[in-house]
């Protein structure tokens, strides 16, 4: 799920100054690009781009269901744990229901997609946890004093906007940090009787 682009500048801005305050420069920790950011409801893997239009259709399917609804950034926290972090991310607070519904339908009409066209992807492996992931530090030893960081720069932070739509990213992964291109996307209620 995208952010809109004044929400991903403010989320810069916190990631630069924990970046600036851990001397981390960006030779170790993975930050996201800024023009990357987003709320991901579902990791599918490696994908063949034939399978695209199936994966389309599912999320339009699974965005039917669901209108647009505000959602709040607020709070940070680190996976698995703030001591020995290997993602570092902003909490949502404000519709986090929300998206958890809208994965949870992403994932049937994915399984059912699945049994129609050969697509894979089922439900994810692990439980829906809405955030939005600002970098990957893999245990570096770095990781903990960013984490400290980002709990101290994100404090009091509150970021809302309408979240309208579901896009699927092709990831690109590689030297440096990783970039997403859009590949197709699902408008929030479309479709939907009023």
């Amino acid at each position: 799920m995208p952010l809109p682009d004044d929400v991903r500048e403010a989320v810069g801005r916190i990631r630069d100054t924990v970046q600036a305050g851990v001397g981390d420069g960006q030779a170790r920790i993975r930050w996201v690009r800024v023009e990357s950011l987003h709320i991901t409801l579902r990791f599918l893997g490696p994908t063949p781009l034939e399978a695209v239009p199936d994966l389309v259709r599912a999320a339009r399917d699974a965005a039917v269901g669901q209108g647009p609804f505000p959602v709040t950034i607020a709070g940070s926290g680190a996976f698995p744990d703030p001591s020995r972090p290997r993602t570092l991310w902003l909490g949502i607070q404000r519709g986090a229901s929300e998206l958890a519904d809208l994965a949870h339908r992403l994932d049937d009409a994915l399984r059912q997609e699945h049994e129609s066209s050969g697509v894979e992807a089922g439900r994810g492996a692990k439980p829906f946890a809405p955030h939005l992931t600002l970098a990957r530090t893999d245990g570096l030893r770095l990781g903990s004093a960013a984490a400290t960081a980002l709990a101290r720069d994100a404090e009091g932070v509150e970021l809302t906007f309408e979240a309208s739509r579901i896009v699927l990213f092709r990831s690109h992964l590689g030297e440096g940090p990783s970039w997403y291109e859009p590949v197709g996307e699902a408008v929030l209620g479309e479709g939907q009787d009023s």
